[in-house]
């Protein structure tokens, strides 16, 4: 039997037509996916165990911090700042959170090239700085004076560090950051606190860490200036800019990516644009 052109054009239309919604559909299904809902808490992200697998070998004897960085401590803290690894979207949570503990994994590394599980299973190794070149005192800082045989170098597990940083700190916090900055290489709790209140909070002209990774950053024309785009790299610049960015292939900076990856790889999520600052201006 003849088949005439107009049935030809309408199977043709219907058959279009069911294509395009078969790939809306699949659109739409991949974008659940990977915009799935967010989890119930933060102990839903990461259990105690995949915490323990992150951190191989902070309480190796070979770690001065050895003991000072449980689970539970971790835990405790995030749940002071509810709104840390919380997004309505979870991979956007994790994501969060392995940049978090990257950026802290960075600064209290214990790990070398050749080290026994890689150089990126020695986060939490160190619980404040070790040989400070100086008392980090801003003398011109007068909101947040230093006091007389105070050491204000870096301690817990985002190294807070400076008299601007230890007095909010306190405040925020609940202790008295300028007279017993100590307290924070002394304290677990505080210790985490004192790293999630920085990650938390924006500073004068710089964003916090936390409204980047989750999408809410706005760049001003000075940012756009800098090209300090959105990204894994903007939190190191927030963190450590003014000593690392705007330097091609920075041992530093790739040591951070480098955790960064791993963790990412381990909670199973993308690690985004924009990985490192070499070509951002720091703040």
């Amino acid at each position: 039997m003849a088949i005439s052109s107009s049935s030809l054009s309408l199977s043709s239309s219907l058959a279009l037509l069911f294509s395009i919604v078969f790939l809306l559909g699949c659109v739409r299904r991949t974008a659940d996916a990977r915009c799935a809902p967010r989890a119930n808490s933060i102990a839903d992200l990461i259990s105690e165990d995949l915490y323990r697998s992150i951190f191989l070998h902070k309480d190796d004897g070979a770690c001065p911090a050895r003991g000072f960085y449980p689970y539970d401590s971790f835990i405790a803290a995030a749940k002071f700042f509810p709104k840390f690894a919380s997004s309505d979207c979870l991979n956007t949570s994790k994501r969060e959170l392995a940049a978090f503990l990257a950026q802290i994994s960075h600064e209290t590394t214990g790990g070398w090239a050749t080290a026994p599980d890689g150089p990126y299973a020695w986060g939490l190794c160190f619980k404040e700085e070790q040989n400070p070149p100086s008392s980090y005192c801003d003398p011109t800082n007068t909101e947040w004076p230093c006091y007389q045989n105070k050491s204000y170098k870096g301690r817990g597990p985002i190294q807070l560090s400076w008299n601007y940083n230890y007095g909010p700190a306190g405040e925020a916090l609940g202790f008295d950051g300028l007279r017993e900055p100590e307290l924070v290489a002394n304290r677990s709790d505080l210790a985490f606190k004192t790293a999630l209140w920085f990650w938390m909070t924006p500073r004068d002209d710089k964003p916090s860490c936390h409204d980047v990774m989750v999408g809410r950053f706005k760049p001003s024309k000075a940012d756009l200036a800098a090209n300090r785009t959105a990204g894994f790299g903007l939190v190191t610049n927030i963190i450590n800019g003014g000593l690392e960015c705007g330097i091609p292939d920075d041992p530093r900076v790739n040591d951070r990516i480098g955790y960064y990856r791993r963790y990412c790889q381990l909670f199973n999520v993308d690690v985004g644009p924009n990985l490192d600052c070499a070509n951002q201006k720091s703040y």
